[in-house]
This record gives structure tokens, C-alpha cells and sequence, in this order.
């Protein structure tokens, strides 16, 4: 297995033990009591296939590809033409298999499956990292990923360009517009989250300047403007520079292609964008096997 980057946020995880663990529960969900339809071809009969892309993009996910026919079958051969991270035109070869056709027709759907999510990821992520360039913001994700899929899609994202936010509920602290009304007002709940020395980051989400300042004012290092259009984030920037320490500032809410260069341009310092993990278009790839004539 080729080696893989490890997420910034948690490098203790084993990254090897988790693929292993998608894969296998990936597999059981289609496979079940056994493939069917595979039982049609010979159990000697070999095969050779190809995957061919069809459309622009970024590839990611090759781990996981590569685990579903080892786990499936461990002598299936895989040679790939392409590396993780490679910008891809459409029609393609991403690689070639060989093996007994069985496997290959078990393995299929599941490995095209893991590909596809995170090659679409990876996709999107460069796509908003490519329209800040030239600015000093950076584009990260969020919490909105696919279930079970969470720590293969942050590391899709780094692999497209982007940045890691929290990883989780445990990994950090982000006080959001129920929080304040629950604690009672933004002082009160940033006086909480430093009690708690948690020795995590702790960011506040405002949704206007009022808040903007009250944050500053309670000691907030980290501060997301939910929903601020351009002239509110400019204001907000040169509010935070008149401080001597300035408080990172993150924008996030209704941000697309069309607008987020000009988001970016405000001098934000870092822009969170959901849309990356959540309302991707999983990236065209097609098997085609050869049986090998006997």
C-alpha cells in the first residue's frame, strides 16, 4: 500500500487499520452471503480491466481502491498509471488490474465507489484553493461529510489543496448561535470555554459587528463570520487590524466559485466551505474488463 498523508489535526491515527476498516464494512454491505452474478463466469477464468476516467479531475483515494481487491482477492495485480493527487483529462487509464475475473467483478463497485467519493473531493477542494490563489486565505472544510466517510474526505481535501477544521465535536471548541443564547450572552460562554482548559482550539461564531466586537472584547483568538456579505467582512478585517493581537478571522456561509474570490480578497484569513464534502458530484470513472481467452 503506498504511503498517505496523515490529517494535521490527529496524526496518531493508523490510517492503515481505518482503510482496512471502511473497506471491510464497504464490502459486507454489498456483498452480504456472497456475489451472485459473479458466480455466472468460470472460477478459473482470468481477466484483465482498466479504469478510465472520464472528466477533468483530481484523483484521491487509491488507498482504498487498492484495499477492496486486496481484501476481495490478494492476488489481484494493480498497476497504476497515475499517483494520488494527479490532475487527470477525461478517457484516461488510471490503471490496470489483472486477476481472476470473479474478483475483479466482486471488487468493482466498491473500489470504484471509494475513488470516485474522494476524487470528486479532492476535485471540488482544488477548485475553491485554485480561485483564492494570489490571496492569503485559506480554503478549509467542515463537519458536513458523508457518514462513516469523514477522516477519508478531510484527507481528500488536503489532497485537492485544502485545510483541515476541526475534526470532530471532541477536537475543538466552536461556540454557534445556540451556545451564546444557551449560555447566556458571548462574555458568559467565552468565560465557560477557558475554564475548561481544554487545551483546544476555541473559536466563536457572530453574525454581526455587534458580536464581532464582544468577541474581541471576551479575549475570542478565533472567530467565524457567519453569513457577512464583502463590505461586512471588509469592516470586519479592519476592525480585527487595529488590534495589536488580532484574532484570526474565518468566513463562511453562502460562499460559492462565483463569489468566493471576492470573499477572499476582503483579507479574511481563512474560508470554510461545506460544500467540498457535502454537495459533490462523484467523478466519472469506468471499469472495463477483458477476459483472457484460453
Amino acid at each position: 500500500m503506498t504511503q498517505i498523508n496523515q490529517l494535521p489535526l490527529n496524526p496518531s491515527i493508523d490510517f492503515t487499520q481505518m482503510i482496512q476498516i471502511q473497506v471491510k464494512n464497504a464490502l459486507s454491505e454489498d456483498i452480504g452471503s456472497g456475489d451472485l452474478t459473479a458466480m455466472l463466469v468460470p472460477a478459473t477464468q482470468t481477466a484483465e480491466a482498466k479504469v478510465i476516467v472520464r472528466e477533468h479531475a483530481v484523483i484521491c483515494g487509491i488507498n482504498w481502491f487498492n484495499e477492496c481487491f486486496k481484501q476481495v482477492d490478494d492476488n489481484a495485480k494493480i498497476n497504476w498509471l497515475v499517483n494520488e493527487g494527479e490532475q487527470v483529462q477525461p478517457n484516461q487509464i488510471l490503471c490496470k488490474i489483472t486477476g481472476l475475473a470473479r474478483s475483479l467483478l466482486t471488487a468493482e463497485r466498491c473500489a470504484l465507489n471509494f475513488l470516485q467519493t474522494l476524487s470528486a473531493t479532492a476535485t471540488a477542494a482544488k477548485q475553491y484553493v485554485d480561485a483564492v490563489k494570489g490571496t492569503s486565505a485559506q480554503i478549509l472544510d467542515t463537519r458536513k461529510t458523508i457518514p462513516n466517510l469523514r477522516l477519508a474526505q478531510k484527507y481528500a481535501v488536503t489532497i485537492g489543496g485544502g485545510h483541515n477544521q476541526r475534526l470532530a465535536l471532541y477536537d475543538g471548541i466552536l461556540i454557534k448561535e445556540n451556545h451564546i443564547a444557551s449560555a447566556g450572552s458571548i462574555s458568559k460562554v467565552m468565560q465557560q470555554a477557558f475554564a475548561l482548559n481544554c487545551g483546544k482550539s476555541i473559536q466563536i461564531e457572530v453574525e454581526n459587528l455587534k458580536q464581532l466586537q464582544e468577541a474581541l472584547d471576551a479575549g475570542a483568538t478565533s472567530i467565524l463570520l457567519d453569513n457577512f456579505d464583502a463590505p461586512l467582512l471588509r469592516e470586519a478585517v479592519a476592525i480585527n487590524n487595529r488590534l495589536h493581537n488580532k484574532a484570526i478571522l474565518e468566513a463562511s456561509g453562502g460562499i460559492t466559485l462565483d463569489n468566493i474570490r471576492e470573499v477572499a480578497e476582503t483579507g479574511v484569513d481563512r474560508i470554510s466551505i461545506g460544500a467540498i464534502t457535502k454537495d459533490i458530484k462523484a467523478t466519472d470513472l469506468s471499469m472495463q474488463i477483458e477476459p483472457h481467452m484460453t
